[in-house]
């Protein structure tokens, strides 16, 4: 049995950085600005309005490389081998499994790599833990995360 954090939560615009990086994420704003979760990388998966379960690489945390530790604490989800918008949809995201923490990057091409290997992790995981056997997301404040089990 697989235990996953589900965050609910509107997609917001962000800084476009991931976008400028080759890899652009729906943003979401965390509730949780302590960190009961830990910040970090994700393999995991969304699910949209209309039901749609999509794979993804998830960073948990306030960009390091970019803002410090004093970034606001922020759930960037990477849709893998998707394009198209999601400004102002409801999403759920489910955390699976947790591939390292964050880090602050000397450069951005430094960033890119780790982003790259990032993405092939998630990718290995999605397709392990298939989307069918998500846990329900249910009903919780925008935001808030939670712990399921699967």
């Amino acid at each position: 049995m697989t235990a996953y954090f589900v965050v609910r939560g509107t997609v917001e615009p962000g800084d476009q950085r991931g976008r400028e990086l080759g890899f652009p994420t729906a943003n979401i704003a965390l509730s949780d600005q302590a960190g009961s979760v830990g910040d970090g990388v994700w393999a995991g998966w969304i699910g949209r309005p209309d039901g749609t379960r999509l794979p993804a690489a998830i960073s948990v945390g306030r960009r390091p490389t970019y803002y410090g530790a004093d970034g606001y604490r922020l759930l960037e989800a990477h849709v893998l081998d998707f394009s198209g918008d999601l400004y102002g949809e409801t999403l759920v995201v489910w955390l699976g499994a947790h591939l390292r923490d964050q880090e602050k990057y000397a450069s951005a091409e430094d960033l890119i790599t780790a982003l790259k290997n990032d993405i092939a992790t998630a990718a290995q995981w999605t397709a392990a833990h298939p989307a069918a056997s998500l846990p329900e997301g249910g009903e919780s404040p925008l935001g808030e995360v939670r712990r399921v089990a699967g």
